[in-house]
């Protein structure tokens, strides 16, 4: 049987535990929700004022050039890419998971339009939901017969799939359960089928190994305030292979987008590369602060943070059934290192109150619909005995009953 003690051993030696002292924890929090919202980085904050204080305050309009900020999208983007598997100047880091979502869509059905037969869309039920949100959007706007088809129990990826299919469109790793797609093997069904693919890389990215060339994808799209830390509604990032950047250009024409936008000229005239992907003018602050958290991430090993990261979700698992089995708590994550992302999902029945409670000890996680407990494992500031008292805390609460308090049920805007 596993003690407190095991799990101290195992921190004396973790090669990942110094980072925890490049981030800002509050003091008796556990946190286990950087799979929804990473913490900062201790550099973040000097960044921000500098930002603010120095090539605002100081630099003012003059800093798109002194300061790089013109520079910046394209900076950060192949600075992200090496945590991706992409080369230099396929990834820009810009807008929101979601509008970067419409451009690769639309970029992907471009493509696909000399297949007229292609107008099948499929996804997975399961998915994240502005990822349907978008599609259903698309094919609104598309007016062309368009289809969206989501695989569920009923519905298999290989069912799914056929030579009607344009673009398949998945989260490689799953928001609610944590499960994790075989990129390249899925990535190779589909263009078995002539199908292009999409990946939503927002579970994913800081947090497994990922090659997004090797696998030969097509595109991929992500944010970057989760395991990379970039900070609250920090800017996402799109990823074009580089054989389909020059093929057209996608739909959200802004002037940062145009080969020469500071020519004002009337006509667009779409940037050679991943420049085309961007829209406008950029959120310079956030975008700084991103640079924070990326340095952090690309001083450690990915494969040393995939190492732990199993590690501790494996003991995650162990102690919740070990400590806390004869309470109605049913495990949705993939037991499977190979189809395991880093976070955990528990259901229970009233999984809602069960977090608050959590929470208001100081073990933050977050709750998903239906009934589930998800707990973000984020190796650079977890430990092992961080784990054990999570799960202390968890079995006391269940114990307890002391989830079963009426503000516990109050649910705000949100959860």
């Amino acid at each position: 049987m596993l003690t407190r003690a095991d799990c101290l051993a195992a921190d004396a030696r973790d090669p990942l535990a110094a980072f925890k002292q490049q981030f800002t924890i509050p003091e008796g929090v556990l946190y286990l929700d950087g799979n929804s919202l990473g913490v900062p980085p201790k550099t973040a904050a000097a960044r921000c004022s500098k930002v603010v204080s120095q090539e605002w305050g100081v630099g003012l309009i003059r800093s798109w050039n002194t300061a790089g900020w013109f520079e910046l999208p394209g900076r950060l983007g192949n600075k992200l890419g090496q945590l991706l598997g992409a080369n230099d100047n396929e990834v820009v880091v810009t807008d929101t998971t979601s509008l970067n979502l419409f451009k690769a869509l639309a970029a992907a059905i471009r493509i696909q339009q000399q297949a007229p037969q292609r107008r099948v869309i499929v996804s997975e039920r399961d998915n994240f939901p502005t990822d349907l949100y978008m599609i259903q959007g698309m094919i609104d706007l598309l007016q062309q017969g368009y289809e969206l088809r989501l695989t569920d129990d009923t519905l298999s990826l290989e069912q799914a799939l056929d030579d009607d299919v344009a673009v398949l469109l998945l989260s490689h790793v799953n928001y609610r359960t944590g499960a994790m797609y075989d990129m390249a093997a899925t990535t190779a069904l589909a263009h078995r089928h002539g199908a292009l693919t999409i990946w939503d890389l927002a579970h994913a990215a800081g947090a497994v190994p990922l090659d997004l060339n090797a696998a030969e994808a097509d595109f991929a799209v992500g944010c970057t305030y989760k395991y990379l830390n970039g900070g609250p509604g920090s800017p996402a990032f799109i990823w074009v292979a580089a054989r389909h950047q020059d093929r057209f250009w996608q739909p959200l024409s802004g002037w940062w987008g145009h080969n020469r936008p500071f020519d004002m000229d009337p006509s667009y005239q779409p940037a050679q590369g991943i420049r085309r992907f961007l829209c406008g003018t950029q959120p310079i602050t956030s975008l700084a602060m991103v640079e924070c958290g990326l340095d952090v991430a690309l001083q450690a090993d990915m494969a040393a943070v995939r190492a732990k990261s199993l590690a501790l979700t494996d003991l995650f698992i162990q102690l919740v059934e070990q400590r806390c089995g004869q309470h109605p708590l049913t495990l949705v994550t993939p037991r499977e290192h190979a189809r395991r992302g880093s976070h955990v999902s528990f259901r229970h029945p009233h999984g809602f109150a069960v977090m608050q409670a959590l929470i208001a000890r100081g073990v933050i996680g977050d709750y998903r619909e239906p009934e589930v407990l998800r707990f973000g494992i984020t190796p650079l500031y977890l430990s092992h005995a961080d784990i054990w008292d999570a799960v202390e805390v968890l079995r006391d609460i269940l114990d307890s009953g002391s989830w079963d308090r009426p503000a516990f049920h109050q649910r705000a805007s949100v959860t």
